[in-house]
């Protein structure tokens, strides 16, 4: 079975063309597109044999991006199929999945009118993945297709841990609770980790941090999520690259009176100019900033010992949730190419029986791997995220359910 996997963001499309079988699975193609709707939008496509290219030309809107990525795929020269028949299923990342939906789903009219519904929920994220949809829907109308949602897995949540103490009404009316995001990786890879242990699932009190530019932590009891960092948005929880994470909310309205800002202004200063970026002036990237701490920077030193204090803190209250952990996780970007953070997230919680191997932490970068010494109690991997493949075989389980 070939299902195309779609990951549409407001200026951006992902892709990656998999071939299913029960026991195995491949990727002929995959790429993205960059700058939809603006001036020097371009493609990067990747055969399966590593042969890559990029295509430049004018990609108006989503509808257009998608037709010249199956455009590509069909090509003689760059392509991998030679009909588009042979697509049996498309996969779509969807951000936000509200209370409505707590796994993947085949996407028919009365799910599109729910997810459109939710609009309101991710008005960045969802309006692209349902631009996605419609595409699809014109271009190859007959091709079956599934949605699966960054929110789905922490929809096990209890309610004591999703719930803010805001008036109960508000909640009704609006919806406003903690959702989470990053679902679809904290299920990747706290299921992958059981596996490369030989452990179940079932029986794992699991944390895992995903950190990347976006950045989450995760409780995981049982295999399944009971507790996150990111709340109603994904602003809430850790410090990462642009965002401020956790921050009193009487800052904001002390800032918007003060610097005489709307609400807008403040959501664009707390989502896009805070974080790493808004600490240092220097970079919301963490190898820069890491750089720039060796030479003396000293508010690069200062985030840094405020980043991996965060993840510390989310960790040691995870672990006292679910009283204790079993398995630590990193992944995303920084989690599992970054050993100094990784070593400073460790370092002082020894208490909870966490012993980090300092050399196999030094050499691992964006492998699978246990880096957690011989006799740790609490077992720490690095488990880098495929997101696409959960889309993947989540779409190939539901398709040959219908």
């Amino acid at each position: 079975m070939k299902i195309l996997v779609l990951n549409c963001g407001s200026s951006s499309i992902k892709y990656q063309l998999f071939s299913m079988t029960d026991n195995d699975w491949s990727v002929d193609a995959k790429g993205g597109i960059e700058k939809v709707g603006m001036k020097g939008s371009f493609l990067k496509h990747q055969k399966e044999n590593g042969d890559k290219v990029m295509l430049e030309g004018e990609i108006i809107d989503h509808k257009t991006g998608i037709d010249y990525i199956l455009g590509v795929l069909l090509s003689e020269k760059h392509g991998c199929i030679k009909n588009l028949d042979e697509i049996d299923a498309v996969g779509h990342r969807v951000v936000h999945g509200g209370e409505t939906f707590s796994s993947s789903v085949f996407i028919d009219d009365e799910v599109i009118a729910k997810m459109e519904e939710m609009v309101s929920l991710a008005p960045l994220h969802n309006p692209p993945n349902l631009k996605g949809i419609y595409a699809i829907q014109q271009l190859i109308p007959d091709v079956p297709q599934v949605g699966v949602f960054d929110t789905a897995f922490h929809q096990s949540m209890p309610d004591h841990a999703y719930m803010y103490a805001i008036p109960y009404s508000l909640y009704k009316k609006y919806g406003i609770r903690r959702y989470g995001f990053h679902g679809t990786s904290h299920r990747y890879v706290s299921k992958r980790a059981c596996e490369i242990l030989g452990e179940d699932c079932g029986n794992q009190r699991i944390i895992s941090c995903h950190l990347g530019n976006g950045a989450s932590v995760a409780a995981i009891h049982n295999g399944k999520s009971v507790d996150t960092s990111m709340g109603f948005t994904p602003l809430e929880g850790l410090i990462m690259g642009t965002r401020s994470g956790d921050v009193d909310p009487g800052v904001i309205t002390y800032l918007m009176d003060k610097e005489k800002i709307g609400t807008r202004s403040a959501s664009t200063l707390l989502n896009k100019h805070s974080g790493l970026l808004g600490i240092t002036g220097v970079s919301s990237d963490s190898r820069e900033i890491y750089d720039a701490a060796e030479e003396g920077h000293e508010r690069s030193q200062l985030v840094i010992r405020m980043y991996n204090y965060r993840i510390k803190k989310y960790i040691g209250s995870y672990a006292a949730a679910m009283g204790g952990v079993d398995t630590l996780i990193f992944t995303g970007g920084v989690g599992e190419n970054e050993k100094r953070t990784r070593a400073g997230v460790c370092e002082g919680l020894e208490f909870l029986g966490l012993e980090l191997d300092q050399e196999l932490n030094d050499n691992t970068r964006g492998e699978e791997k246990v880096i957690s010494a011989s006799g740790s109690k609490v077992k720490v991997l690095v488990v880098p995220t495929n997101e696409e493949l959960v889309i993947a075989q989540d779409t190939k389980d539901i398709i040959e359910k219908l």
